[in-house]
């Protein structure tokens, strides 16, 4: 059954704080977002399995511990799902990164996905979807649905932020995907933006508007 893990680590909170001010400068914005999914991967790669080497230290012959298993993918949501790669890859550099993109069909409203690059062993990794922005929980559970389709398992969702709207649809539509957020914010306002959070992360990535 998947659950929901909301990371109130003291470094990881002083760092959102931060991010939420509307003064920090793209530059700042960016290496925060990073930063924080690199302490929040800790956390979501807390189960992960090892096994029992053994190697020659400087002095001694010594059993030690390695990941074991299943190889890691992350994949970020375009486009502000990007902010967050490099700060797991500084943590994981040799997981594979795949992407996926998706887009609101106007009159339907549902997520399209218009791009999807996925490693061809998808099946066999334990996967992380990136998204700062966990909202309305849509275009997350509709990524999810997608890289299911593309043979994809083992599934877990990394947000900064979320709403208790957003959870609340991942959880219902993919009961095996745990889900991790560095805050849990009070709701949705009408147009669809996370209170208080922090804006619009892809914009402030990337310094757009």
């Amino acid at each position: 059954m998947g659950t929901l893990h909301v990371l109130n680590h003291p470094l990881i909170q002083h760092k959102l704080s931060i991010l939420r001010d509307k003064e920090t400068s793209v530059k700042e914005f960016r290496e925060l977002v990073s930063e924080i999914a690199g302490l929040m991967c800790f956390e979501a790669t807390r189960d992960m399995p090892t096994e029992e080497v053994e190697i020659e230290t400087p002095v001694a012959k010594a059993k030690v511990r390695r990941l074991s298993g299943k190889k890691m993918a992350i994949i970020p949501i375009l486009r502000a799902g990007l902010g967050m790669v490099d700060g797991i890859l500084n943590l994981v550099p040799g997981c594979k990164v795949g992407h996926i993109g998706l887009y609101r069909d106007p009159e339907t409203l549902n997520p399209v996905e218009y791009y999807c690059k996925l490693p061809n062993d998808i099946a066999d990794r334990e996967i992380i979807v990136l998204d700062p922005m966990l909202a309305t929980g849509g275009s997350a559970s509709a990524a999810i649905g997608f890289i299911k389709q593309h043979g994809g398992q083992h599934i877990r969702l990394m947000c900064i932020i979320g709403a208790p709207e957003g959870a609340d649809r991942v959880l219902k539509d993919h009961p095996d995907v745990d889900v991790f957020v560095a805050a849990m914010d009070e709701k949705l306002n009408d147009h669809g933006y996370i209170v208080p959070g922090l804006g619009d992360a892809g914009d402030r990535i990337f310094g757009t508007k």
